[in-house]
């Protein structure tokens, strides 16, 4: 089944230099059975947030720009991957969590990308990034409670037919999808603005699926299904005026799929 994450045209006008990697990883069991490859990511993550990095923090700037344009204070809620980048500055280390929310944390970290996982079990309907209208539910949890709020109105928000999934773009995932060691399928989403190219941002991506090949390991619950079930599509968000017809605008979503060389 398709699962391609829709961009409102608010999104594309807003932010012309967005685009990002969907990527769908279903019939595993989260293990590590590399676990050597995933603790040596996480160690040049940490290292790594110590050090400058001229096309991270550029790219972290353009977040921030990003997050200012629709009424969000970045220094108080940052987009995910700088978030992380001041945690391990801080505590010195990234947080453990799960071996494949582990994984994509570093990936972040180490490229300045932010990346969120969700649940497809638990996911209704694909992925839609929009802004929100303010009566939006979120579920979360405050004081050890599960509570839900609303986004603010103008917010930029991803969204399924249930509710929203992720507030203020990459900042906060809800609680109703999110990644757990129970988890079997599941979207994976890199996101990117104008300062990470697409090669930069397709090596990345191919980090993260050499990796997560590493963190889930592949459930054979039907002899004919397919044996390589990690999936990299890297989607283009362009809406600019196409070069070849610069009378024609581009399509809403330019899919460019290209193989991630991860056949069992």
């Amino acid at each position: 089944m398709s699962f391609t994450p829709l961009v409102a045209p608010e999104i594309k006008a807003r932010y012309p230099d967005f685009h990002l990697i969907s990527n769908v990883v279903r019939n595993a069991e989260i293990d590590v059975p590399d676990a050597q490859a995933l603790n040596d990511t996480i160690a040049a993550a940490e290292q790594a947030a110590l050090r400058d990095d001229a096309q991270r923090d550029a790219h972290l700037a353009a977040w921030a720009v990003a997050y200012e344009a629709f009424g969000t204070k970045a220094n108080r809620t940052p987009c995910s991957a700088a978030a992380l980048l001041k945690r391990v500055r801080k505590d010195g280390s990234l947080p453990r969590i799960s071996p494949l929310v582990d994984a994509y944390n570093a990936v972040s970290v180490l490229y300045g990308v932010p990346i969120g996982g969700e649940d497809l079990d638990l996911y209704q309907g694909v992925p839609r990034l929009l802004i929100a209208k303010g009566a939006e539910p979120f579920d979360t949890i405050q004081q050890g409670e599960m509570v839900t709020e609303h986004p603010e109105p103008g917010e930029v928000i991803w969204c399924d037919d249930a509710g929203v999934t992720c507030r203020r773009w990459n900042w906060r995932q809800g609680r109703r999808t999110m990644v757990t060691v129970h988890t079997r399928a599941m979207w994976l989403v890199l996101e990117a603005l104008g300062p990470m190219s697409a090669k930069q941002m397709t090596a990345t991506g191919e980090h993260l699926m050499g990796l997560s090949k590493r963190c889930a390991r592949v459930r054979e619950s039907k002899p004919r299904e397919s044996t390589s079930p990690l999936h990299l599509v890297f989607l283009r968000v362009w809406p600019h005026l196409s070069e070849k017809h610069p009378t024609q605008p581009c399509p809403d979503l330019a899919l460019l799929a290209r193989s991630a060389g991860l056949h069992s």
